[in-house]
């Protein structure tokens, strides 16, 4: 299961490294605008299909998605993240 979110990082950074023409990772990656804008659509509907109880899978995948990218977009690592969440453990 964690494999397959570390995949989606390790997507994103060698999609930053290494671009790939006409990829729609690379353009969330390159236009933090479009990405920006995509993760605040994602998680409306999110919010909208738990509230309806209809595909709420598909949409909560769409959110990791755009989050990730959005994340490595702006130079947010995983990582950092992971170490402040470990702080937060009481």
């Amino acid at each position: 299961m964690l494999n397959t979110l570390e995949n989606l990082f390790n997507l994103a950074r060698e999609r930053k490294k290494t671009p790939v023409n006409g990829s729609y990772t690379n353009k969330l990656l390159s236009d933090k605008s479009l990405s920006k804008s995509k993760i605040l659509e994602e998680i409306n509907e999110l919010v909208e299909a738990v509230d309806k109880n209809s595909n709420k899978i598909h949409e909560a995948a769409d959110v990791f998605y755009h989050l990730i990218m959005y994340l490595e977009a702006n130079d947010v690592k995983i990582e950092e993240v992971m170490k402040e969440l470990n702080k937060r453990k009481k």
